[in-house]
């Protein structure tokens, strides 16, 4: 009775084993399948992530891309526009530079106009005054030629060989070939028309060798100094 009960016993052991161990590896089967499942799935969503990243990127890509041209092209606007400014800073002070040229240009001309007209002006008082000078000269060298004549007209004729007064004539035409030397000559007044500007009438008289308002008599030679009168001549006109 008792070796009946113990192979009952070891029967049902051997069954409870077999059922645990047919259970033991359904589970196991179950844990393999949902383990395959489990990693179709991560597989499934790496290559996700992996598409996902992939059009991040060219999308990223696309984004630099334009914001490169974007940015180029900002670039070049803000270079063309420091050109611009520039340029235009460049123009001003070139404008300005030229002004100032155009000023001192203007100013030199200026200063050399003036220089020359004082220039010339210095160079018409400096005639002035020489010719003032001279002419104040040749008035009193005059009448010392007035003397050599009125004493030359009271030589006698047999008394014109003399030494002395031969002396006298070479002093008196060294002094006239002088003073022609320096512009003065004489005025021509006897037979010519009666000149006011050359003449200086004193008297009227009556001539039968030159016509009425001619000049008949020169009784004291004038003289001009370049074309200027230094002393008018004293005559006589014809009536």
């Amino acid at each position: 009775m008792a070796e009946k009960d113990e192979t009952i016993a070891k029967e049902m052991e051997e069954a409870v084993s077999e059922e645990e161990i047919s259970e033991a590896a359904g589970a196991k089967e179950e844990a393999a399948a949902a383990e395959a499942v489990a990693g179709d799935a991560e597989n499934a969503g790496s290559a996700g992530d992996v598409a996902t990243e992939e059009a991040g990127d060219t999308a990223d890509a696309d984004d630099t891309e334009d914001a490169d041209d974007a940015q180029a092209g900002k670039d070049t606007g803000w270079a063309e526009r420091k050109a611009a400014r520039k340029q235009a800073k460049q123009d001003k002070k070139t404008d300005a530079y030229k002004e100032q040229i155009a000023q001192l240009e203007d100013r030199v001309k200026r200063q050399l106009a003036e220089f020359e007209n004082f220039r010339n002006r210095s160079e018409r008082e400096k005639q002035s005054m020489y010719e003032i000078g001279a002419k104040s000269v040749i008035e009193k060298i005059l009448p010392v030629i007035d003397n050599f004549e009125r004493g030359f007209s009271m030589v006698d004729p047999e008394d014109q060989s003399d030494a002395f007064v031969e002396g006298m004539q070479r002093v008196y035409k060294q002094m006239i070939t002088e003073l022609e030397s320096i512009g003065v000559k004489p005025i021509e007044a006897v037979g010519r028309e009666f000149d006011p500007n050359l003449h200086n009438a004193v008297m009227q008289v009556e001539s039968e060798e030159v016509e009425s308002g001619f000049v008949a008599q020169e009784l004291q030679k004038g003289y001009t100094y370049r074309d200027t009168v230094v002393r008018h001549s004293m005559v006589a006109v014809a009536q």
